[in-house]
């Protein structure tokens, strides 16, 4: 009796959880006006049409335009230097023993550590 009124009561929440009634449309009667005329609206299409950039295109390569300042060398020289704080910092602990032995090594006291005798 108990697994017919069990199963009943899933199947009548199950019937009741999947009527979904979508909302009535918004519609916005604020009248719109506009900052701008015509002309100047139809002047930044036509120079946007005369650069040839369209960012929604497939083949658009935003860092076409794009230079480097650094060498390839002073890039792997930078990445070499800071990988290891970086894996440190992204670790289990996040980061948590490293900081410990940065602050101790600089002298910091930190929280949780007994006061020495002065």
């Amino acid at each position: 009796m108990n697994r017919k009124f069990a199963l009943s009561l899933v199947v009548a929440a199950a019937t009741a959880a999947g009527n979904a009634f979508a909302d009535d449309i918004t519609v916005d009667t604020t009248p719109f006006a506009s900052s701008r005329s015509r002309a100047e609206v139809q002047a930044e299409l036509s120079q946007y049409k005369k650069s040839g950039v369209n960012p929604w295109s497939i083949s658009y390569n935003q860092l076409r335009g794009v230079e480097s300042r650094q060498t390839r060398q002073q890039v792997v020289g930078e990445y070499l230097a800071v990988r290891g704080r970086v894996a440190a910092m992204t670790g289990e602990d996040s980061g948590s023993a490293y900081l410990k032995n940065q602050a101790v090594a600089a002298g910091t006291t930190l929280a949780g550590q007994p006061q020495r005798a002065l």
